[in-house]
């Protein structure tokens, strides 16, 4: 049997046709599994199994067409069927094929713009901030001024690192230092994370105590107590928001790093302290 004799009768038997369904099933199962189970969670072995069985069904695929055919009476030895070959028959191959390859370029186009897209947003918001007003536990109602000032540099250090989302002061002002429904205002504020605290002040020291909460599960992430001079206050700001940037796995560029590293001023009572 010479090539040309070889190519028709892979055409007769409906290799070619089988081949062509194959390929583009077996790559829309493939869209399937390496679009859809990151989602679902699946562990990517799974991903791995199904690329791996799809490749090594094809020769598989193809002999079976070159033995078997199916009909309406059920699979027949190509031979047998031969007789019975409808010409309709082609028309239902092509759609087979074309609803799968619209299907695999849908699932394609979805993974491609929107997965991505989901994936960024989702890291967006572990990622995302908001500063509650601290509370003043001072007897003197005067250093209600003085946590609000902490709060600040605190915020002015945090929206300084590009890779979080810091909720403006403004937006946070309306809330109390320390509320009970969390979760309800990290969804007012589009946040998942919260920062509340407190300052006490007591002659010429200050003790800062902050908690970082994940709003979601109401969970500390990390909580820590600063007990610091006036005039080493200013540094504790710093060192509290390079703590959180490392909570939430903030990546900072080598300028940020020295950013928050850079004590601002070496003035102790800065206006908002007076």
């Amino acid at each position: 049997m010479n090539a040309r004799n070889i190519f028709t009768e892979l055409k007769r038997r409906n290799v070619y046709k089988v081949a062509v369904a194959y390929a583009v099933v077996g790559w829309l199962l493939i869209q399937v599994a390496t679009q859809g189970f990151p989602f679902l969670e699946i562990p990517t072995w799974m991903i791995r199994l199904v690329i791996l069985l799809t490749a090594l069904g094809f020769p598989v695929a193809l002999i079976i067409a070159w033995a078997f055919e199916l009909t309406p009476e059920g699979i027949k030895r190509t031979e047998v069927a031969d007789a019975e070959r409808q010409h309709s028959r082609g028309g239902v191959w092509i759609a087979v094929v074309v609803v799968a390859a619209v299907l695999s370029l849908g699932l394609f186009f979805i993974g491609r713009y929107t997965a991505p897209k989901v994936t960024r947003t989702s890291e967006s918001l572990a990622k995302s901030i908001a500063v509650l007003p601290f509370e003043n536990l001072s007897r003197d109602p005067d250093n209600a001024y003085f946590a609000d000032g902490v709060q600040e540099e605190i915020l002015t250090r945090l929206a300084k690192i590009a890779d979080l989302k810091v909720i403006s002061r403004t937006s946070t002002q309306r809330y109390q230092s320390k509320p009970d429904n969390l979760s309800e205002i990290a969804k007012q504020l589009g946040v998942a994370n919260i920062l509340e605290g407190s300052i006490q002040k007591a002659g010429d020291t200050v003790r800062v105590s902050v908690n970082l909460i994940q709003a979601a599960s109401d969970s500390h992430l990390w909580a820590d107590t600063y007990d610091r001079k006036l005039t080493d206050i200013l540094g504790v700001e710093s060192e509290i928001a390079k703590v959180i940037a490392e909570q939430l796995q903030a990546k900072l560029t080598g300028r940020e790093e020295q950013a928050l590293a850079v004590k601002p001023t070496n003035n102790p009572e800065p206006d908002w302290w007076t």
